[in-house]
């Protein structure tokens, strides 16, 4: 079996319809375009919908933490591309990191990240992944990332600094 993307990413356009006055991305739009974003990753990257994993299995991840950090704003009509990526999981919870950055890459917008637990329906209890989720969480928890459940902050400024250096690589450091 190929080894599967751990950090799949997405290019999209800022809407008019999602901006506010000054056009830049509405606060609370950001997290559709994440959530979308990583919707549209484990679809085709992963084949998982989420909807069929809810039938089949009788449960589901809910959110009940997001961190989010605003840092340039997206603006009306520019494109964007979000990246998305597991960084922690255990046997009901996971924490998704989702990245909004520039079209070019190097500059970050936003970073997202989005705690989760798996719970069986309807009664909205805790419960286990399944031993193949399990296999396949293993696959794409990206290790480069040391998570901490506190370290929020940290992860923000390591991400700036590393895309810094690459601009700084590339000779456009502004």
């Amino acid at each position: 079996m190929p080894k599967l993307i751990q950090t799949p990413e997405t290019t999209y356009r800022v809407h008019f319809q999602d901006c506010d006055m000054l056009g830049h991305l509405n606060n609370a739009r950001y997290f559709d375009y994440f959530l979308n974003a990583r919707e549209d990753h484990t679809t085709e990257h992963y084949q998982l919908n989420m909807g069929e994993i809810a039938r089949e299995q009788k449960a589901g991840w809910v959110i009940t933490k997001h961190h989010i950090s605003y840092l340039k704003p997206a603006r009306q009509g520019a494109r964007v591309r979000i990246l998305s990526q597991l960084i922690h999981f255990d046997n009901s919870n996971l924490v998704l990191e989702m990245q909004m950055r520039s079209d070019d890459g190097l500059r970050l917008l936003a970073l997202l990240w989005s705690e989760m637990t798996f719970v069986s329906m309807p009664a909205g209890t805790r419960t286990d992944h399944s031993n193949a989720m399990m296999d396949l969480l293993e696959q794409l928890d990206v290790d480069a990332v040391n998570y901490d459940p506190d370290g929020f902050d940290e992860r923000v400024k390591e991400v700036r600094q590393q895309l810094k250096k690459q601009r700084r690589n590339a000779g456009s450091d502004e």
